[in-house]
This record gives C-alpha cells, sequence and structure tokens, in this order.
C-alpha cells in the first residue's frame, strides 16, 4: 500500500490511456490498489438486474477506476499538469503545493 499525494476533489488531468488529456474531479482514491475514480471519466456500461438498492435496472453508465499514476494535479495558475510536494509553514504545518506554481497550495489552509 503506497501513500498517495492525490486526494479527494483534485482536479487533475490524465496522462495516458485512451482518456488522455482530459480532465476531471478526483472522486474516491483506493490507496491499496493504486486506483483512483475520476469524474465523467473511463465510463464503463454496467448491466443491471432491478433489485432493492437499483429499483430500475438496465444499463446503467458509471465510473471506473483508472491506475493513479495515468493521472497528475491539474495547476490552474501555470494552466498545465504538476507534480505535488509538500512544504511546512510558519506555523509548523504540512501542506501539499504544486511543483509548477509554488505559491498554489492544495490543502485547505
Amino acid at each position: 500500500m503506497t501513500k498517495s499525494r492525490i486526494r479527494k476533489g483534485d482536479m487533475v488531468i490524465v496522462i495516458a490511456g485512451r482518456e488522455k488529456g482530459k480532465m476531471g474531479k478526483v472522486l474516491h482514491v483506493d490507496p491499496r490498489t493504486s486506483r483512483v475514480t475520476v469524474e465523467k471519466l473511463n465510463v464503463i456500461k454496467r448491466h443491471t438486474k432491478p433489485s432493492q438498492k437499483v429499483r430500475q435496472g438496465g444499463i446503467l453508465e458509471r465510473e471506473s477506476p483508472m491506475a493513479i499514476s495515468n493521472v497528475m494535479v491539474y495547476s490552474q495558475a501555470a494552466g498545465k499538469p504538476s507534480r505535488v510536494t509538500f512544504k511546512r509553514l510558519d506555523d509548523g504545518r504540512r501542506v501539499r503545493v504544486l511543483q509548477k506554481s509554488p505559491d498554489d497550495v492544495l490543502d485547505k489552509v
């Protein structure tokens, strides 16, 4: 299990695979399998029978997890993908910062 620098709610851009170049918001991160689910990307069709959980059966579309190595955090300031580093603030807290734009703090301060 590896610790991920990408977290739920981050805006990411896909850098490899059939969805390359598309952007979306991270919905779920699974550190055990190193996979990430991105909103409206890597959509699959699921044939589902009606049940207690799913009242309406049929062919449902949903996002499928993709490898976390295929996405990078998108820097709004720089306008391109960026790696994530950690920076210690004056009050001692560690926050995630983008390498392309060091002033762009990802964590809520």
